[in-house]
């Protein structure tokens, strides 16, 4: 049964509304996201870069929403990568406390959505207010039964693909473990994000095409879509706009169908 949702295209000029068909048997289960573009949003309108990021936190809670209506299971947010500590100090301090404000204007709501908060990082490096915050949340969400929203907070692909061979080689070395025993599902296991499906979809957004050291072991067959709009205008309709991109795709994982 075809669900037709009235939604408007991610065109620059976003004039024409057209209809867009979903098909609410082949959803995404896990959908990825590398929220990008905050500060070029900014600089258009003339703002300094932090206001971006401010109307980019909206951003999220917009898509989480939309997510959760449309039947997402898994929503992981690439919120703050292991090399986003480059940028200018002043500009990280407000990026590390933007959790805490998010979190605190929007927690009781997604606990009252049943969304379950979890995040993959190294949380030893954040400050303790943002580690704090985000502690609470994955406490106070625990239980809840409905999308789970994953925060990759401080995250960098290659750093855990690389804490992931040192741990098995110290197995190894142990005696606990041996290289016939290594397969791809072991290896799933022991990633930060253990215990969630590869995603199906990820998604980009501002027109950048690269995947910025984000899950590269598991997006290994996920349906990219990338979009020239900014982050801080993402909205249901670029989700639904990828959603329906993805579903008009053939998903053949190197075989044939």
């Amino acid at each position: 049964m075809i669900k037709r949702v009235q939604a408007w295209l991610s065109r620059k000029d976003r004039q024409e509304e057209q209809p867009v068909e979903i098909s609410p048997d082949n959803i995404p289960r896990h959908v990825a996201v590398i929220m990008d573009g905050n500060g070029r949003w900014a600089k258009r309108r003339g703002l300094p870069r932090i206001v971006g990021h401010q109307n980019g936190m909206k951003a999220v809670k917009r898509a989480t929403i939309a997510a959760n209506d449309l039947g997402v299971e898994f929503l992981t947010m690439y919120a703050f990568s292991t090399e986003n500590w480059k940028r200018p100090k002043d500009e990280v301090d407000f990026l590390m406390r933007l959790p805490v404000e998010f979190l605190a204007l929007e927690l009781d709501e997604l606990i009252e959505k049943n969304v379950q908060v979890r995040v993959m990082g190294d949380s030893n490096a954040l400050p303790n207010h943002t580690r704090k915050a985000m502690e609470e949340a994955v406490e106070r969400t625990k239980h809840n039964t409905g999308l789970i929203l994953n925060f990759a907070l401080n995250y960098g692909s290659r750093k855990e693909i690389e804490d992931c061979m040192r741990e098995l080689g110290n197995d190894i070395k142990a005696g606990r473990l041996s290289p016939e025993e290594i397969t791809s599902e072991l290896i799933d296991s022991r990633l930060l994000s253990g215990g969630l499906p590869d995603p199906d979809l990820l998604i980009r957004t501002s027109g950048e095409m690269r995947l910025s050291n984000f899950m590269l072991w598991q997006i290994a067959y996920s349906e990219l879509w990338f979009t020239d709009v900014y982050w801080p205008e993402f909205d249901k309709s670029h989700l639904l706009q990828a959603v329906a991109e993805y579903q008009r795709r053939t998903r053949r994982y190197g075989g044939l169908k």
